[in-house]
């Protein structure tokens, strides 16, 4: 079975941290871009951050210095750090992989982690709540 599976979301309070967990299984994370996107209820699916395949790391302005992305390739494994929390940062959180070498690419000015319909697989998500 093909999946990506996250993990690591729960309640924590303004200003505190969560560190996000996307593990592939069935398939292998190597040589693919890992995005990570967010959604409020009623609300799209929003990219955040992302990570291409040689481990470049690239971030929406709204989380950019707060939100860090890694990956291990020998676990199969990507993270998401989450710093300085804000309640805004509330919503189901979600890792999508695809080996499109159009996705994450360095050296724009711009977001390149593409939207919902450039990732093959995704995750089933984790809820992150940003509340006191």
């Amino acid at each position: 079975q093909l999946e990506l599976v996250e993990s690591g979301g729960g309640l924590v309070q303004p200003g505190g941290s969560l560190t996000l967990t996307c593990t592939a299984s069935g398939f292998t994370l190597d040589y693919r871009a890992i995005g990570w996107f967010r959604q409020d209820p009623g609300k799209g699916r929003e990219g955040v951050a992302c990570i291409s395949a040689v481990g470049s790391g690239n971030y929406v302005d709204s989380v950019k210095g707060r939100f860090t992305v890694s990956r291990d390739n020998a676990k199969n494994t990507a993270y998401l750090q989450m710093s300085n929390l804000k309640p805004e940062d509330t919503a189901v959180y979600y890792c999508a992989a695809d080996s499109s070498p159009a996705l994450c690419y360095g050296g724009s000015t711009h977001y390149t982690g593409g939207t919902v319909g450039d990732y093959h697989y995704w995750g089933q998500g984790t809820p992150v709540t940003v509340s006191s």
